[in-house]
């Protein structure tokens, strides 16, 4: 069994990922089909991670809205003839730049 630590890194690789993937901006990631399955995919890995750490560290931090990840990973992936890409586009740019601050400062605090 991996750490909490562990998935946490791990979360950040795929919001990096995640940057990388946008950084062209929203005009290419709506024409790129190769874009969106580049989010996608990591979205997809990011919230299945975070479903991997202990319930004792998610209890521990109620800051991160938890079962929102684990509503959208659900959504992603079982829903995919259902997702928006204009909502998907809005997660990464609004919800994911909250998130990956949360878990710098998890991780920073840490012992």
């Amino acid at each position: 069994m991996k750490s909490d630590r562990a998935y946490l890194e791990h979360m950040l690789d795929m919001i990096g990922r995640l940057e990388f993937a946008t950084a062209a901006g929203k005009a290419t990631f709506l024409e790129s089909v190769v874009h969106q399955d580049a989010v996608l995919r990591n979205l997809h890995t990011l919230t299945e991670t975070a479903q991997r750490l202990s319930t004792s560290l998610r209890d521990a931090h109620p800051e991160i809205n938890w079962a929102a990840l684990a509503a959208f990973r659900n959504v992603v992936v079982h829903d995919y003839l259902g997702i928006d890409i204009d909502i998907v586009w809005a997660v990464v740019e609004q919800d994911v730049p909250d998130l990956k601050a949360k878990v710098e400062h998890l991780l920073e605090t840490m012992p």
